[in-house]
């Protein structure tokens, strides 16, 4: 047991709202985990190869990227934050996130659940824009990714804090006795979390190895009232963008352990209880395949590219080199569905040349309107929600790519 479990009472309560057994005294162990600093950790060969393998991968799906970092490395995150979502139960159809990250960026209103999930890509975005780029990785860090998560959320009042109740995973609403899992008691949250921000900065393991570690210390910790599971997530792309093993791409893990969720969270268990060598070979594994998936996918949004620049070049006036109607199509990867003001600012063309340039696209047959209407119109890139469909549900395959390539 890599720490150790404290016996504690529950005290009565005879003034809550439930039934009478759950007002009742009650005993319940809280696990209190060793520091990473304390671990000791030896890996077998066939262990150690692993590794090597998966690491390996992310720096081939790194080599493989590209011209047009910027467009692919945001719908990676995009999608490994749509799939960390679906691991804690959020789930959302392709074109229904789409129609609502369209919305968002158009200032109106979505429902609970695509807000949340939206906010998810912040939080992202947030832990690889500004956790990995920190000089030196800290609570704060680790708080404002949680908030940019939790910020839309019903529950929103949370985002930021870290927790000073008691918390716990399974059993009932009322207490901890008979839970899952019952984390460690509040007063042992930031000391924890010093040690694991500790390690964040360190670079004495592997980067794979690290992040692994780093993840399930957290989930372990469960600081927060809410949202763990995607901020725990968050910190493995903090540490491989900040290890240098993932420079553009990290590969969206998130997919592999959705479709893999008992498996994932029985690993996690073995972390704490049993064996640290179970979690880092699923974890090896799960990064491994979502490496060789995400390295499918970007070869096959360069043919999907290169079909829309081909059908552009189709048209009885082909546009001019330095045409607007280019940078779009270069932009469109991280937008599958786009309005001309996003367009407008992420080519930084003016908004006439940019409308000029969806009207052209629209005819080519590369861009396709989502209504009849002019006001917060926007237009679904041909093809890429099948693609990202694919992705998130982890079947992106040879006869896919090859579709893309012969239609």
């Amino acid at each position: 047991m890599r720490g150790k479990l404290v016996q504690k009472i529950w005290q009565s309560n005879p003034a809550i709202y439930a039934p009478a057994k759950y007002k009742r005294a009650c005993r319940y162990d809280v696990f209190i985990p060793d520091r990473i600093a304390d671990i000791e950790f030896t890996m077998s060969a066939t262990l150690t190869g692993l590794v090597s393998e998966a690491e390996g991968a992310i720096r081939a799906l790194n080599a493989a990227g590209g011209n047009a970092l910027g467009p692919l490395a945001r719908l990676l995150l995009r999608t490994e934050s749509i799939a960390s979502s679906k691991v804690e139960g959020m789930q959302l159809g392709v074109r229904e996130l789409a129609r609502a990250e369209a919305k968002t960026d158009s200032g109106q209103k979505v429902g609970t659940t695509a807000a949340e999930v939206l906010a998810n890509i912040d939080a992202m975005v947030l832990a690889v824009d500004e956790g990995a780029a920190a000089s030196t990785f800290d609570i704060d860090q680790i708080t404002a990714i949680h908030r940019r998560l939790m910020e839309r959320a019903t529950n929103a009042k949370i985002a930021g804090v870290i927790r000073t109740n008691q918390n716990w995973i399974g059993g009932n609403d009322y207490n901890p006795c008979g839970a899952d899992y019952v984390p460690p008691p509040p007063e042992e949250v930031e000391p924890l979390l010093q040690d694991l921000c500790a390690d964040v900065n360190a670079d004495l393991l592997s980067p794979l190895v690290q992040a692994a570690i780093v993840h399930a210390q957290f989930e372990t910790i469960h600081p927060f009232a809410d949202g763990n599971g995607r901020t725990g997530r968050a910190l493995v792309h903090v540490v491989l963008k900040r290890r240098g093993i993932a420079p553009y791409y990290v590969p969206p893990i998130s997919v592999a352990i959705a479709a893999t969720r008992s498996r994932y969270i029985d690993a996690l268990t073995s972390f704490r209880f049993d064996s640290m060598a179970t979690w880092i070979e699923y974890f090896a594994d799960a990064t491994a395949r979502s490496a060789h998936l995400a390295k499918r996918y970007l070869e096959a949004v360069q043919a999907l590219r290169s079909r829309w620049e081909a059908k552009v070049r189709q048209l009885p006036e082909v546009p001019r080199a330095d045409s607007t109607v280019w940078e779009v199509i270069e932009v469109l990867p991280a937008h599958p569905m786009i309005t001309v003001p996003i367009a407008a600012a992420a080519t930084k063309r003016s908004k006439p040349a940019t409308y000029q340039a969806f009207e052209i696209l629209q005819q080519a047959g590369v861009l396709v309107p989502t209504s009849t209407g002019r006001r917060n119109q926007s237009w679904e890139a041909e093809g890429l929600l099948d693609l990202i469909a694919d992705l998130e549900d982890g079947t992106l395959d040879e006869a896919s790519r090859s579709e893309v390539r012969s239609s």
